[in-house]
């Protein structure tokens, strides 16, 4: 089964819940896992299954970039707020930094997101 991070900032809350709700049945065939404000609301509001970290300004970003880094993440979707400053920055550039160092598909906007989980993207293969 593959497995996606799903990660947004407060800006962009409203655009990931949209995203989840448009591609609840792809994103439901794969294990989630997300940090802790995002994951809290895919659940409330969409019905996902979700795995929690940590919220991203407590560290959570650095979590899923373990992860990713240690191989346990086919995909990260961040939507990221370009227009919002954010003190935990490092942490967002270490996990873009270590998607790019291992290869992995990261979107950072809606776009980017739905060529991930659209028919013919990552998640188009047969599920485990």
């Amino acid at each position: 089964m593959k497995t996606i991070a799903l990660i947004a900032h407060d800006g962009k809350k409203a655009d990931i819940l949209q995203f989840a709700n448009d591609n609840k049945k792809a994103l439901g065939k794969c294990k989630l896992i997300a940090t802790r404000t995002t994951g809290k609301l895919l659940k409330e509001k969409v019905g996902l299954k979700v795995k929690c970290y940590m919220s991203g300004p407590l560290g959570g970003d650095a979590e899923i970039a373990a992860l990713v880094a240690n191989k346990k993440v086919d995909a990260v979707i961040f939507i990221t707020d370009p227009l919002d400053a954010h003190p935990h920055d490092p942490d967002i550039h270490g996990l873009m930094r270590v998607c790019n160092v291992h290869n992995v598909p990261l979107a950072l906007n809606i776009a980017t997101a739905q060529l991930i989980v659209s028919p013919k993207g990552i998640f188009s293969t047969k599920v485990e």
